[in-house]
C-alpha cells in the first residue's frame, strides 16, 4: 500500500484524495497545512486519519510513501526540493513550477537521488487523450488543430471587486494561461511534439496577470491555434482538421465525447469510457512510478510544455 500525504486543504486536494480511493494499493495517510486546526478539519473531511504541521512534519512522518503537493504555484519548486531531498516521491500539481529552467533543475535533483517526480497533469493520462490519438489516422493529414480550454472562474468576481485571489496573484505564479492554457498546451505536445515556433497574446486584468490569452503554434504541415481563458466562457469544442475528417472533442481536459465528419458523409461520435473522476489517471501513473515504470518521457512533455509557457509568458500583457 502507497501511502499518500497531501500538502493543501483546497478542493483540488479533496478531488485527488477521491481518486486515490478509487485507486488499489494507494491510500492518502495524512494532510499537512500550516494550521493544525485546517489540516485536521480537511482530513476529516476526506477520511484521512493523520495531520501533519508543515511540510516538515509531512516528510518526517513514518506513514507517509508519496507526496501530492497542491500548494501555491510559487513554492512548487522549494517543496519539490524538499520532498526530494527526503527521498519522498512526489506528485505536483500542475504547473509543476513556474519555468521550464526550473523543472530542468528539478528532475535533474530527482534523477541524482533516484527519486520519483511527476507532475499531476491529468490530461496526460486521461483515457479521452488515448481516445482522439487513435483516432487521428482516421482524419488524413492533420492540417489544422484548434485547442481551448475557457471557463470563467468565480474568483474573477474578486478581482472585479478590487481584490486580490490566489489564482490571479501573480506573486502566487498565478496566471489563466499556468492555470487553464497549460491544458491544451500539453495535450498538443503530446499529441503531435513540440512545435518549430509558437506565439501568441495574453489580456491583462487588474490583479496583474492574464485572464486569457491564445496562441498560434506552427509545425510542418499544419498550424495549432491555442485559446485560455478564466474570465470567460465558450460552448465551442477543440478540433482537428485532417484533409480527409474532422475530430470535434468535447473537452480538451478530459475528453469525453468525440465526434469524427468524414468529408462527404455524415459525423458519427465516440464516447469515451473513462473514471468520474479525471485525476485517478495520474493516481496510476503515479502508483506505476513508484513501482519502477520509466517516467523520462513523461518528464519531458512537462519540459516540452513549460518551454512553451515561458516563451507565452515573455510576451508583455494586451
Amino acid at each position: 500500500m502507497i501511502r499518500i500525504g497531501i500538502v493543501g486543504t483546497s478542493s483540488i486536494s479533496e478531488r485527488f484524495a477521491e481518486a486515490v480511493g478509487a485507486v488499489d494499493g494507494t491510500v492518502v495517510s495524512r494532510v499537512a497545512s500550516r494550521d493544525e486546526g485546517r489540516a485536521r478539519a480537511f482530513a476529516d473531511v476526506i477520511g484521512a486519519p493523520g495531520v501533519a504541521v508543515g511540510l516538515d512534519d509531512l516528510l518526517a512522518a513514518p506513514d507517509v510513501d508519496a507526496v501530492y503537493l497542491a500548494s501555491p504555484n510559487s513554492v512548487h519548486a522549494a517543496q519539490i526540493a524538499q520532498a526530494v531531498d527526503a527521498g519522498i516521491p512526489t506528485l505536483v500539481e500542475k504547473p509543476a513550477v513556474l519555468s521550464a529552467a526550473d523543472w530542468d533543475t528539478a528532475v535533474g535533483r530527482a534523477r541524482a537521488r533516484g527519486v520519483v517526480l511527476l507532475e499531476a497533469m491529468r490530461t496526460a493520462y486521461d483515457p479521452g487523450l488515448s481516445a482522439v490519438r487513435d483516432l487521428l489516422p482516421r482524419l488524413g493529414a492533420v492540417r489544422r488543430v484548434s485547442l481551448r480550454y475557457e471557463k470563467r472562474s468565480a474568483r474573477y468576481d474578486h478581482v472585479l471587486a478590487g481584490e486580490q485571489t490566489n489564482i490571479f496573484d501573480p506573486a502566487l505564479g498565478g496566471s489563466a494561461l499556468r492555470d487553464l492554457g497549460v491544458y491544451p498546451l500539453h495535450a498538443l505536445v503530446r499529441l503531435f511534439g513540440e512545435p518549430r515556433s509558437i506565439q501568441g497574446a495574453r489580456v491583462g486584468i487588474a490583479s496583474g496577470t492574464d485572464g486569457l490569452g491564445s496562441a498560434l503554434a506552427v509545425y510542418d504541415g499544419f498550424i495549432a491555434d491555442v485559446a485560455w481563458s478564466k474570465i470567460t466562457d465558450t460552448a465551442l469544442p477543440s478540433e482537428i482538421q485532417g484533409e480527409d475528417a474532422s475530430l470535434a472533442i468535447d473537452a480538451v481536459d478530459a475528453p469525453r465525447r468525440l465526434t469524427v465528419t468524414p468529408r462527404g458523409r455524415a459525423p458519427y461520435a465516440i464516447e469515451v469510457d473513462a473514471p468520474d473522476n479525471p485525476m485517478v489517471g495520474e493516481v496510476e501513473r503515479l502508483r506505476q512510478a513508484i513501482e519502477g515504470a520509466d517516467i523520462a518521457g513523461d518528464q519531458d512533455f512537462t519540459a516540452a510544455t513549460l518551454r512553451l509557457v515561458d516563451e507565452l509568458l515573455a510576451v508583455p500583457l494586451a
